[in-house]
């Protein structure tokens, strides 16, 4: 069947339609055409009370992916045709978890608990566990807040699982390179991937030229510090000499030493924090957990 591109004329035309025939409020509703690449269906109608669906025919499991991420309350108004015309049906997620679409069309999508709220540091326990060891959610909530992930940034993460998750659910209308040198832990974060329904992740195994051929030019890097950091920041900074680079150890040594190999590399504004966290356990004191260094060089003009 042949797609159907979904223009501004086509948009604005399934918008009129649902306005003139229905009674919801769509001020604010988000659109989101996932006809095209990248685009992460479950997370953005997590956050919008009225996500407008664009999606050709031929996706046979789309409404039991909403229902199994908790989402089966939603409702859903739809026709059965590929054009703005005609009856206008409305059923909950979970009563369509057995069909898929069967045209190119627009359906609106309702979620009464949405949360227009960015997620930041979430636990641990919605990971997969697999083969990786994760970073604490309060320390992962530290570098995303200085990764200062934009909607629209395309970031490479390298040797931090948690991490690309989060960054691809913040940065919807970027991407993300995830580089694991291990095949089990890149079998792990695929299945974070699955788990959270993310399609603006690319895992690879290294990077060089090769790895990242037709992959967009990051504009940000996270790394886990390892033997090959130097060696990948001056490869991302050879493409992007304005890359802002965000780097965790646990090594004083590195961290010590890392100020004169992002100078050497022409970056800026460097800085460097400890973070210290400390819970408090089963016997009323305090366990203190790794404490990593987080250095940071930003050269984006966030004026």
């Amino acid at each position: 069947m042949e797609q159907q591109i979904f223009t501004n004329e086509v948009i604005l035309s399934w918008l009129q339609y649902y306005a003139k025939n229905t009674t919801l409020d769509l001020e604010h509703v988000k659109i989101i055409d996932i006809t095209k690449k990248n685009k992460n269906i479950i997370p953005t109608v997590e956050a919008h009370k009225t996500t407008m669906v664009f999606t050709n025919a031929g996706i046979d499991d789309i409404f039991y992916r909403l229902w199994n991420a908790g989402l089966g309350e939603c409702d859903v108004w739809y026709n059965e045709g590929s054009d703005p015309s005609g009856e206008i049906l409305n059923q909950k997620v979970k009563d369509m978890i057995d069909r898929g679409i069967n045209a190119s069309a627009g359906m609106l999508i309702i979620n009464p608990n949405a949360r227009n709220t960015a997620k930041i540091g979430l636990s641990n326990e919605m990971f997969e566990r697999g083969s990786i060891q994760y970073v604490g959610s309060e320390i992962r909530a530290i570098i995303l807040n200085k990764m200062m992930v934009d909607t629209q940034d395309d970031i490479c993460v390298i040797g931090g699982a948690s991490i690309a998750i989060e960054t691809a659910l913040l940065a919807p209308e970027g991407s993300v390179l995830a580089v694991e040198y291990s095949h089990q832990d890149r079998a792990t974060l695929a299945d974070n991937v699955a788990r959270f329904d993310l399609h603006n992740i690319k895992i690879i195994d290294h990077i060089d030229g090769d790895s990242m051929k037709d992959c967009p030019v990051p504009s940000l890097v996270f790394l886990v510090a390892s033997a090959s950091t130097e060696q990948e920041l001056s490869y991302l900074t050879s493409i992007n000499p304005n890359i802002n680079v965000v780097i965790y150890t646990l090594d004083f040594k590195v961290a010590a030493g890392i100020k004169d190999t992002l100078q050497n590399l022409g970056l800026t504004d460097i800085d460097t924090i400890q973070v210290s966290v400390s819970k408090l356990g089963s016997n009323n004191t305090f366990k203190q957990e790794p404490a990593p260094w987080i250095i940071t060089a930003r050269t984006r003009n966030n004026g």
